[in-house]
């Protein structure tokens, strides 16, 4: 082949290079975003405990306040090193990932906020880029419903489901809170639907007098 006939071919190499490093940077700065997004909701949700506990302490209880904030702390550093940590093998237990990921949410963001936690995961494997991704949406929902869906904590409940259903991942985070308005709106749902694309699923939502039920559909990879 001459120098000529080669000029295309390394053309199209060229082209498919930069669209791999494009590609990646998006994919960076999506994970990016998101990690900064979740920094801010746990500041948030600090900050709120921190005023809601000291606020009611007298001076014998100002201890037990700081108890409970160093346990919270504690409680989110577990649950940032399961969203951080990528396993080296390319297939995850879904069972055993998730009810971890349900404990460490509830730890850290539902039980200091009042909010009963409900899980029921199936067993199964996920490749890990979607596993992990999956999980970074499902701590987004839970976060989101904490923060906005109980202005009345008396009974409130959020229930975490993982399921296969007809070829699919079905991933739901339903709440009995005052139900949603309109669609997700602000940087979080931006993050949800960009994290959404990377692993080609889509989100489902629907809201009511009985809350609100958001649902993660994940084709299942082909083997």
């Amino acid at each position: 082949m001459s120098i000529i006939d080669a000029r295309p071919n390394d053309h199209v190499v060229r082209s498919q290079f930069v669209a791999s490093l494009d590609e990646q940077s998006r994919d960076w700065e999506l994970v990016l975003r998101e990690s900064h997004h979740r920094m801010k909701n746990t500041l948030t949700l600090l900050g709120a405990s921190v005023r809601r506990d000291f606020s009611r302490a007298g001076k014998g209880d100002v201890s037990l306040a700081v108890d409970r904030l160093e346990r919270r702390i504690v409680a989110f550093g577990r649950l940032y090193q399961l969203l951080s940590d990528h396993d080296d093998l390319p297939l995850i237990p879904a069972a055993a990932f998730f009810e971890g990921l349900c404990k460490a949410i509830s730890e850290a963001v539902l039980e200091p906020a009042g909010i009963r936690c409900e899980a029921a995961i199936e067993s199964g494997l996920l490749p890990s880029a979607q596993c992990h991704r999956l999980a970074l949406m499902l701590t987004e929902l839970v976060t989101n419903a904490a923060k906005h869906a109980f202005p009345n904590k008396n009974g409130a409940l959020i229930r975490i489901g993982l399921a296969r259903r007809d070829g699919t991942w079905l991933c739901t985070v339903a709440d009995n809170g005052i139900g949603a308005t309109g669609p997700l709106q602000g940087t979080g749902s931006r993050i949800l639907e960009g994290l959404a694309r990377s692993i080609h699923a889509h989100l489902q939502g629907e809201a009511g007098e009985g809350g609100t039920r958001v649902t993660i559909v994940l084709p299942i990879a082909a083997a």
